[in-house]
């Protein structure tokens, strides 16, 4: 039995919750996989876990051994990786997930930089609006906007979202132009579906202040879409700077309620565990780590 392939069967079993999704992801069979554990329970003289058709769930024994097995295998990976990762050529398929308008706007720019320079790679990036299980989904990495993390994942934080409070000139030459937060009340506001419909959190120095909205007018599931509203005078948008920085530019939008500045939110590089990880996966982090400043993004910039 090679007993190190047999502990790193019985962790990935533990961490993926199945059988089944620990053999995909150690490409090999259901069968195969379930031979590593019995011959691993055989050698450890203890059952590790019971196993129904519905649910598995460790024994004490199982409780016992998890942490020793995962200390085992971590360190096997990591001396892979040291040993090997100078004689490596960056290749395979990575699975990527990220909001819409981030994809669009800048890691599908990134990621034709990456592949050019990676020739033996290639890239499957999926735009979503809502955060997609990674394990049940086979994704490699996921680009999150959020300063709640899921804890059970793996996060690297790559940068910075700002936002701002802004409108088109053609709503405010109509309306007029809010000076202060509670004058908001007074207005037409766009709206995010799912987040910051309700309140908007500001903060002016050490003052902050959580502002009910009035019921906005417009709602849309998607950042691209509520910035296209804002733009043709549907009202005042929360508005990430990644989206809107050349619009404020160029005079197309105008930032609102100077001196007051939104919740600023990390965008993070999320992926299942820090073992196992292919070169390719570990490469496009440091990739986009570069290329997204951890404090002054290039979209900030301006």
């Amino acid at each position: 039995m090679d007993r190190l392939q047999a502990m790193q069967v019985f962790v990935e079993v533990v961490d993926r919750g199945s059988l089944t999704a620990a053999a995909e992801a150690l490409d090999i069979s259901r069968a195969m996989a379930s031979r590593h554990l019995e011959a691993l329970e055989q050698w450890l003289g203890a059952r590790l876990m019971q196993r129904t058709t519905r649910r598995l769930s460790l024994t004490d024994a199982g409780l016992e051994a998890l942490p020793r097995c995962r200390q085992m295998v971590e360190l096997a990976e990591e001396a892979r990786v040291v040993a090997g990762a100078r004689h490596q050529t960056v290749s395979g398929r990575l699975r990527i997930t990220a909001s819409m308008s981030f994809a669009q706007q800048h890691l599908a720019p990134a990621v034709a930089v990456f592949l050019r320079q990676h020739p033996q790679t290639q890239i499957e990036l999926q735009a979503s609006e809502h955060a997609v299980n990674l394990v049940e989904d086979r994704i490699d990495l996921a680009l999150r906007i959020t300063n709640q993390l899921d804890p059970a994942l793996i996060a690297r934080r790559l940068s910075v979202c700002r936002s701002v409070v802004c409108a088109a000139p053609t709503y405010l030459a109509r309306r007029g132009t809010p000076t202060e937060p509670a004058q908001l009340a007074g207005h037409d506001v766009a709206g995010h579906a799912r987040f910051g419909s309700d309140e908007w959190h500001l903060q002016r120095g050490a003052e902050r202040i959580s502002l009910p909205l009035p019921p906005p007018r417009l709602r849309a599931n998607e950042a691209m879409v509520l910035l296209q509203a804002v733009l043709a005078g549907a009202g005042i948008g929360l508005l990430p700077t990644y989206l809107v920085g050349p619009l404020l530019a160029s005079g197309a939008l105008e930032r609102l309620l100077p001196g007051w500045e939104p919740d600023e939110l990390g965008i993070h590089a999320v992926y299942t565990s820090r073992r196992h990880q292919p070169l390719l996966l570990r490469t496009f982090v440091d990739f986009l780590a570069e290329q997204f400043d951890a404090q002054r993004p290039y979209w900030d910039e301006s």
